[in-house]
Parts: structure tokens; C-alpha cells; sequence
């Protein structure tokens, strides 16, 4: 096999196979809107394009110089985007890819077009098949980390699928807690090693060679590691919840169990293979945890009736197989382990499939009642029973080879690893046993029960787990090539024993001896079934054990009890800090600060030497102002007048910072009182006029002492912060690289949209979730209601806050509109407002409107002034977006929640939706031409008259800034103004 070519050094290749998963996912929602499940035809190109990408590759080369490409992500904290191919990423890589191929194929028939939640199904699957693929080519323990967790939140929105189903929700709330559990403390052993190491490439870290004398604190971060290893394989004790997953869609189980997630454990231990050779106390313990795995997982598989929930647990016997074997991480037992995993994935994918197919033809999963299904159905019972076969490990199949294999491994490396044998050849006579079982009730006759009837299978239906059964029937005769390519990853490994290799006819031996006594004693536990289940039931320790001993030997029933222990201790102890007053919490965080830096202030000087007390004769008018404003809010009984002055405050702050030489923050800090102080006067309609009165004056000193301790503190540390700097000011060196880099000679805004757009970035984000937060408190039934538009509006039964029941106003007062005289008939009521006529005659002021009428246009139009004039003068997208909201906010005011819907007659969410994808787009386009993330450029452009006229791209980053601030103002109109509008009215009508 010739060696493909690979990407070049930027690695355009593998990030635009990871991406393609991503856009993918994406898309998929649109096109199962589109074309129905028949989407995940193309879905399926994805994953197979990224399979036949990996097979071009000589994984023999791999090992010798694997590929590894590299791009900064977080070069602060040296963290990049660090992927590595070599054998061991190669043979993972190509299952998780080709098995997510064959599902995603397997998807277009299993579901129905009618299916709830298809589209969203087909974007999280597709997802999750490119977060297996990252996952296993990551190289950076921060990139593989991001994987691994994607994996578990993935899985947990397929398992959780049938959202209806209590089942499906618990399996799927047990899947995510104790996978995140175990990758935190993989994440944390991960950076203990990368501390330890000084590095954060994995390669490197197993590589180095602190490992040939780990210590204590290396074995500490090994143990941890393994604990993620083991929670995401579901090894004893976390077993419990991989079964439980099988509430899934059957397609999620057939990817889960061959190929995606619960392989990323055992991918982990293969990976740290080279370190475990040197810590032979961890490989005992993998070795013990994983032979007691399979043993459970085989004894509880023998005992299920569901065939789906039979295989899980078979999942569960054959994961603890492999972790038991990989984890003695020698050359054979490596070699071996390989080959099992590949076995594993191409029978565990067609049983899955063949049970899915079964259940939605026949209508149950049920061994009791399914008969003669090998008799209307023989493709299908040949492709389950062929895979079958090779779980059992039956000769000359894929799964004995492998199989074999393993056994010679631990036959000849001698020592314990013999006593390991005979522990998994105990568990592998329980394979035998329950793979006999599941072909006996899939597709033989069940006693009393009827023969199903016959039903059309399709070829389309059939073709993903038959490709998949011929692609194990074909590695019987590939074995030589595989065993190559496979060894070029165990070779880095010690060696031990005479050497194994993978043969479909083995050599005599004591390894061919324990493959015909597995299967022997496997066909005897086939023949006497009753017996079993009797001595089944009679130890199981609901047989015998007390209720509370059943949290001990049951691992899900113990789970459940600490999650409810967790909970009964929230219960307890969350009343002693969140009391649901605000006063209380807020109380409680000061006093706690004060107890921090209190102890700290006392021991410094009293006052910094260097300490100016005014720079302006300005900030001598202006601080006792905003003194009393303060003190006056503290104090005042009435809502409306503590925001007023509150406003004050902010105002007087903005004064400093006008004085201070900072008009942009200054506009800034205006315009935000200014838009806060709409918002909180529209809220404080819901409100009581008043503050309630406090009973105890006691409770009134003690706020007063906590809020003036509060500010002393906070006034000291300012103080003494500024005291403490020892190098110069940034400002000065940031006004040439301003106009250098950024083409603008505003640095404040420049640094906003170019050097900190990042910031910038997450600031908007955290705008359009308050919006949708606030909205969501305020809309009960749904956010997006239909535009209602003037024209459409019935005059004769549309008023805003005039009632039906209202007592009657003079005629003239109520015949109004805005027709010349000739047409309304003398009456000379007129309308300033587009929607000034909903408004009741006893609402309106007709100054008001004359006002908006007149202000509005200059407001849009000053807002987009500092829009475009932000990049060198006062203003930005934020300042101009604030105007504009403030625009919206008066002709609300002005004309009612109809003028507001005239003014803007869009929904607030696209708004901000295209806002966040502007600022999105503005990010993504410089990679279309060789740049990096949010790179800027400011190309010129000659306009006859105006001549040169400057854009810079970072324009387009605040034009998204812009919409999004105008969309979050929209939205709180909409919201805390119109929507209240509607419900007081409705309050009214009510009484």
C-alpha cells in the first residue's frame, strides 16, 4: 500500500474534514425540512468522504513519522489547535468515520418522515460523528478535552431523544453525570501531567521521560486520567449507565456501542499505553476493573428478554475485555487489543441495526414473543447471525482471529496476566453464551408464542449492516496486512512472550485449548438455560439482599441515592444563603468581600503618598452631587424618584469622564443611564409605588453600615490599585498601532473592534441572552408574536388604554383622524404618529408627538453618524445602536405599542440574530482569504465630490455590534413596554 498524500503543513485538510462535519450538522435540520429522512443520504457522504480521506494513508508510515499540523488558538496560554495522525488516531479515525457513514445511511430508512424532532436528531448525530473524529486526531489536551466533552453533550441529546419518555430522560441525565464527572478529573490529571511535563501535546507527555520515574504525584494524575477512561467506557462502577442509554434511538446505539463514545475511554488507554508500560500498579488495576466488567456484563446479559437491552449489556462484557487488555499496554497485548476493537465495531454496528430493524417490522424486541422471524426474514437473520458469530469468537470469523490473539498474549507473557486469562476466558464462555441467546430468540421460535407474519424488508433497509458484516468477513482473508499495520503502533511498546500473530488457524497450544473450551463451555450454558436462570435468580441480591444493601451492590441504585442525598443537602443548606430576598443575598456577598479585603486594607498606610484629591474644579461640583443622589436613592420611599436619582449618579459619573478626557466612554455612560432608565420606569409599572418600610431600624443601620464599609473598601482598593502600578500607561503606546494596524484614530473604539474584538465578541453574546432572558420572563405563551401593522388594525376596536368600560368622552374627542377637511368634516384632531389614532384621545399629547415627529429622524440619523464616525471620533456601533434604541424608545412613548411596531416593524430576534451573524461573518471571512480569525483591513475607495473615502472591515463587526444593541432595546420595548401594555389592559378588562 503506497502512502496517500497528505495535507499541507497548515493542515487545510483536516480542519476542512472537521468542518465539513460541522456545516453538516448545520444544514442537516434544513434538508430533513427539504427531502424528509431521505436527507441523510447526503448527511452520509460527510463521514465516508472523511473515511476515504483516512484510507489513502499508509498507517505503516503513520507510525514511523506521523502527520501532525498545528494552528495557535490560545497562544497566551500556549494552546492550539493541534491535531496528530498516526496508526493508533488512523485505525479510530477510520471506525468512527465508516461506521458513521453506514448509521447515517441506516437512517434514512429506520425513521419515518413524521418522525418529532427528525431534523434535529440528524444535525446532533452528524455532530457527534465529527466529535468522535476530533476527538481521536486532537493532539492538545485543551483541543482533546473540548472533544471529549462535546462527545458526552452530544450523546446525552440522542440518548435524550423521546423527550416524552421518563426512560429516555433519565438514561440520558445518567450518561452526562457520569461522563462529565470523569472528564473533569481527566482534565485534571491531563494538566497535571502537562505541568509535570511542560508541555501540552500529548505525544510529548507520554513520550517524556519523567515516566520511567513517576512518583506518587504522576501516578495520582494517571489514576485520574483513567477515571475518565473508565466513566466513558462504562467500566465497574459506572457501568450502569450504558444500558440504561439503550432508550436511545436503535441508529444512536449502533454508533455508541461500535464506534463513538464509549471507544474514546478505551482510545485513552491506548493512547497513554507507552506511560502505563512503567506503572504496573495501574495496569492491575485496569486489568482487574475491566475482567469484573466483563464477567458482570456477560452474567446481566444472559438474563435480559429486550434483545437491545441483551447487546448493551454485551457492550458493557466486551468494553471491560478490552480495557482489561489494552491496559497491560505490551507490545502483543496492544497488538491484540487493536484487533479486537476493530472486531468489536464490525459486529456489535449490524446487531444493533439487525435489533432496530426487527423492533420496527415486528413491533417488539421481546424474546418471548418473537418467533420465526429467520424464517420470514433469512437476509436478515444471516447478517445477525454471521455477527453473532463472531462475538461468540466462532472460527474461522474476524472475532476469533482476534480473540486468539488476545489469549496468546497473555498465555505467553506468563506471570498474573495467566490469571488474567482465565478470567476472560470465564466471561468470554458468557459471550458464547448470550450471543447463542440472542440469535435463539431474534430469530428462532419462542415457545407459545405465534409466528410473526411476513413482512417487506427493503434492500435500502438491509444495505448498512450488510456492507458493514461483508467488511468483517473480508478481514478473515486481510489478516497479514492488518496485523502490519497494526504492529506499527504496538511496536513502540515493550515486548513480551514468544510474540503473537493474527491467524485465521491458529498453531496447538494452550491459546487454540481455551478457544474450544470457551466454546464448549458456552454451547453447555446454551443447553441447560433453565438451570442458569434459576441460579441467576438465586444470587442476585434482590433475591436476598436488605433494601439498603441494595445502594451497595446495585451501581444505578446507588447512584440514584447520592444524587438524591445531593439534593436533600442542597435543600438543607441553600436556605442558609438564598433566602429568595435579594437584600439578603446582596447583604451576604458584601459582608463576604468585606471579610476578604478588610483584614488586608487595615494593615496598609491610610492613604497612598502620592494621592491627588482633585484634578478639575469641576469634580468638586460634581462628586457632592452625585453624593447626595445616592444617599437620596438609599433613602427614598418612592420607586419612581430612587431611579431618577440613580440616574443622576450615572450621569455625574459621565462628567468625569468627559473631564477625565474620555468622550467615548462618556457618550457611552449617557446613553446607557439613559436607555436603563427608560427600562426602569417601564418595569416599575408592574411595581408598588413604594418601598416596603422595614419594622426594625435595627435592620436599617446594619444595611447602612455594610453599604458604607462596602464603599470605603471599594474606594481604598481603587486607590491603592492605582498606587501599585510599576510600568507605564498602555494608552500612550496604543494610538500609533491605532491607525497603523487597526486604520482608525479612535483608539478606544479601534481597541474594541480589533485588538479586544474577542471581548467585544462575548460582550454581544451576553446582550442577546439577557434579551431573550428578560423576554422569556415577560411572554408566557411565546416570544415572536405575529407584527400587527396599522393598516391591518380594525380603528373601530383598537385603543390603547381606552377601555370598553371606560366612563364616555365628548364625540369630538373621539372622532378623530388625519383626512383633509373636506373629507373628515370639520373635525381638527390630527395625528403626528403613524399609529397616533390607537392611542385613546385621553393618552395622547400632542406636544409629545410633534416632538418625536421632529427628533426621531435626527436620532436615526445621528446614531448612524456614530456608526461610521466611530472608527475615528467619538461614537461605534454600541454608541450608535443605543441612540437608535433610544429613538424607538420615544416614538413607544410617544405613539404606543402600534407606533413602536410602525417604527420597527421586524421581530427583535432577527434583529439580533443578524446582528450576532454579522459579527460572526466578520470573524470568519478573513480565513476565505489567507488571514486569521478577525483580521483587518481598510481598503480605500475614490467617490467623485467626497474623494477618498476609508472602510475598514471592522466596520462590518460594528455594524453587527449595532443591530444587535438596536435588537436588545427592541426587545425590551417589546417586552417590558408593550407586552405590559397588553397585560395591564387585560387586568382592567377583568375587574
Amino acid at each position: 500500500m503506497a502512502p496517500g498524500p497528505f495535507p499541507a503543513p497548515d493542515g487545510d485538510s483536516v480542519f476542512t474534514m472537521l468542518l465539513a462535519h460541522m456545516v453538516a450538522a448545520l444544514v442537516a435540520p434544513l434538508l430533513v425540512r427539504w427531502i424528509g429522512r431521505s436527507a441523510f443520504y447526503p448527511l452520509a457522504v460527510v463521514p465516508a468522504a472523511s473515511a476515504v480521506w483516512l484510507a489513502t494513508f499508509d498507517p505503516r508510515s503513520l507510525g514511523e513519522a506521523p502527520v501532525e499540523v498545528s494552528v495557535p488558538w490560545i497562544p497566551a496560554f500556549g494552546i492550539d489547535l493541534a491535531f496528530r495522525l498516526d496508526t493508533l488516531s488512523w485505525v479510530l479515525g477510520l471506525i468512527a468515520t465508516g461506521i458513521g457513514a453506514m448509521v447515517l445511511l441506516y437512517c434514512a430508512r429506520y425513521f419515518k418522515d413524521s418522525e418529532p424532532g427528525l431534523g434535529r436528531f440528524a444535525g446532533v448525530l452528524t455532530a457527534f460523528a465529527g466529535a468522535m473524529v476530533g476527538l481521536v486526531l486532537a493532539d492538545d489536551v485543551m483541543v482533546i478535552y473540548t472533544f471529549w466533552e462535546l462527545t458526552t453533550v452530544f450523546s446525552y441529546l440522542l440518548v435524550g431523544h423521546y423527550q416524552d419518555k421518563q426512560a429516555s430522560r433519565r438514561a440520558a441525565l445518567n450518561a452526562l453525570i457520569s461522563t462529565t464527572a470523569g472528564g473533569l478529573a481527566m482534565l485534571v490529571g491531563m494538566l497535571m501531567v502537562a505541568a509535570e511535563a511542560g508541555t501540552l501535546r500529548l505525544s510529548e507527555i507520554v513520550a517524556d521521560p519523567m515516566w520511567t520515574e513517576a512518583g506518587p504525584f504522576l501516578i495520582t494524575a494517571m489514576v485520574l486520567m483513567l477515571a475518565g477512561a473508565t466513566s466513558k467506557s462504562a467500566l465497574v462502577p459506572t457501568h450502569f449507565w450504558l444500558p440504561g442509554a439503550m432508550a436511545a434511538p436503535t441508529p444512536v446505539s449502533a454508533y455508541l456501542h461500535a464506534a463513538a463514545m464509549v471507544k474514546a475511554g478505551i482510545y485513552l488507554i491506548l493512547r497513554m499505553a507507552p506511560a502505563l508500560t512503567h506503572l504496573e500498579v495501574i495496569t492491575v488495576v485496569l486489568a482487574v476493573l475491566g475482567a469484573a466488567t466483563m464477567l458482570l456484563g456477560g452474567w446481566r446479559a444472559l438474563r435480559q428478554t429486550d434483545i437491545k437491552l441483551l447487546l448493551a449489556y454485551g457492550t458493557v462484557s466486551q468494553l471491560g475485555f478490552l480495557a482489561a487488555v489494552t491496559g497491560l499496554a505490551t507490545h502483543d497485548a496492544v497488538l491484540a487489543g487493536l484487533a479486537m476493537l476493530i472486531a468489536h465495531a464490525l459486529f456489535k454496528a449490524p446487531l444493533f441495526m439487525v435489533v432496530g430493524i426487527i423492533d420496527k417490522r415486528f413491533g417488539t424486541r421481546d424474546l418471548r414473543i418473537l418467533s420465526g422471524v429467520g424464517r420470514v426474514a433469512p437476509v436478515l437473520a444471516v447478517i445477525g447471525t454471521l455477527s453473532a458469530a463472531s462475538m461468540a469468537a466462532v472460527p474461522p470469523l474476524y472475532g476469533f482471529v482476534a480473540k486468539e490473539s488476545i489469549y496468546s498474549a497473555l498465555w505467553y507473557a506468563g506471570g498474573w496476566q495467566r490469571l488474567l486469562l482465565i478470567a476472560l476466558v470465564a466471561g468470554s464462555v458468557l459471550t458464547v453464551a448470550y450471543s447463542w441467546r440472542f440469535v435463539r430468540g431474534a430469530f428462532g421460535p419462542a415457545p407459545g408464542a405465534p409466528r410473526v407474519a411476513a413482512v417487506r424488508i427493503t434492500p435500502l433497509y438491509l444495505l448498512a449492516p450488510a456492507l458493514i458484516t461483508a467488511a468483517s468477513l473480508a478481514l478473515i482473508v486481510l489478516t497479514s496486512p492488518l496485523e502490519e499495520m497494526l504492529r506499527a503502533y504496538a511496536s513502540v511498546l515493550p515486548e513480551t512472550g514468544e510474540g503473537i500473530h493474527l491467524v485465521v488457524i491458529p498453531h496447538l497450544g494452550v491459546p487454540l485449548l481455551a478457544s474450544a473450551i470457551t466454546l464448549g463451555l458456552g454451547m453447555v450454558l446454551c443447553l441447560i438455560p433453565r438451570p442458569v436462570a434459576l441460579l441467576q435468580k438465586a444470587v442476585s441480591p434482590l433475591t436476598w439482599a436488605p433494601e439498603r444493601a441494595l445502594d451497595v451492590l446495585d451501581a444505578e441504585r446507588g447512584f440514584r441515592r447520592i444524587l438524591r442525598t445531593v439534593d436533600k443537602l442542597s435543600i438543607v443548606i441553600t436556605p442558609l444563603f438564598q433566602r429568595g430576598s435579594l437584600p439578603y443575598t446582596l447583604g451576604t456577598m458584601l459582608v463576604v468581600l468585606l471579610a476578604l479585603v478588610a483584614p488586608v486594607a487595615l494593615t496598609q498606610s491610610p492613604l497612598p503618598d502620592n494621592l491627588v484629591l482633585f484634578q478639575h474644579p469641576v469634580e468638586l461640583i460634581v462628586l457632592p452631587v452625585a453624593a447626595l443622589a445616592a444617599i437620596g436613592a438609599a433613602r427614598s420611599r418612592r420607586r419612581l424618584r430612587a431611579v431618577f436619582l440613580i440616574t443622576v449618579t450615572g450621569y455625574s459619573v459621565a462628567v468625569l469622564f468627559m473631564v477625565a478626557g474620555a468622550p467615548d466612554v462618556a457618550t457611552t455612560q449617557v446613553l446607557v443611564e439613559t436607555a436603563m432608565t427608560v427600562v426602569l420606569v417601564l418595569v416599575l409599572r408592574r411595581l408598588p409605588l413604594h418601598f416596603s418600610r422595614r419594622p426594625l431600624r435595627i435592620g436599617a443601620w446594619g444595611r447602612w453600615a455594610i453599604a458604607i464599609s462596602t464603599a470605603l473598601v471599594l474606594c481604598g482598593g481603587a486607590l491603592y490599585a492605582a498606587d501599585a502600578r510599576y510600568r507605564e500607561a498602555l494608552g500612550t503606546g496604543l494610538i500609533e498601532p491605532a491607525y497603523e494596524i487597526g486604520g482608525g484614530h479612535n483608539v478606544v473604539n479601534v481597541t474594541l473592534v480589533d485588538a479586544r474584538v474577542w471581548d467585544t465578541m462575548g460582550e454581544i453574546s451576553v446582550l442577546l441572552v439577557v434579551a431573550t432572558g428578560v423576554a422569556s420572563l415577560i411572554f408566557v405563551t411565546r416570544r415572536e408574536r405575529p407584527i400587527a401593522r396599522v393598516r391591518d388594525l380594525d380603528a373601530s376596536r383598537t385603543s390603547i388604554w381606552r377601555r370598553r368600560a371606560d366612563p364616555a368622552l365628548p364625540q369630538n374627542a373621539l372622532d378623530f383622524d388625519a383626512r383633509p377637511d373636506d373629507v373628515a368634516g370639520g373635525n381638527r384632531w390630527r395625528t403626528w404618529l403613524s399609529a397616533g389614532l390607537t392611542l385613546a384621545p385621553e393618552r395622547r399629547m400632542v406636544i409629545l408627538e410633534v416632538i418625536t415627529r421632529i427628533a426621531f429622524p435626527m436620532m436615526m440619523m445621528f446614531s448612524v453618524y456614530l456608526l461610521m464616525a466611530g472608527h475615528n471620533l467619538p461614537g461605534g456601533g454600541f454608541a450608535g445602536g443605543l441612540v437608535a434604541g433610544l429613538a424607538l424608545a420615544v416614538r413607544y412613548l410617544a405613539g404606543g405599542r402600534y407606533e413602536l411596531t410602525e417604527a420597527a416593524p421586524v421581530q427583535a430576534g432577527f434583529v439580533l440574530g443578524t446582528g450576532m451573524a454579522l459579527a460572526v461573518i466578520s470573524g470568519v471571512l478573513p480565513l476565505l482569504v489567507g488571514g486569521n480569525v478577525f483580521s483587518q483591513a481598510t481598503p480605500v475607495v475614490h467617490v467623485p465630490l467626497l474623494g477618498e473615502l476609508h472602510f475598514p472591515t471592522a466596520l462590518l463587526f460594528d455594524l453587527g455590534v449595532y443591530l444587535v444593541v438596536v435588537g436588545v432595546m427592541l426587545d425590551f420595548l417589546r417586552s417590558l413596554g408593550a407586552q405590559i401594555d397588553q397585560q395591564q389592559e387585560a387586568d382592567v378588562d377583568a375587574r
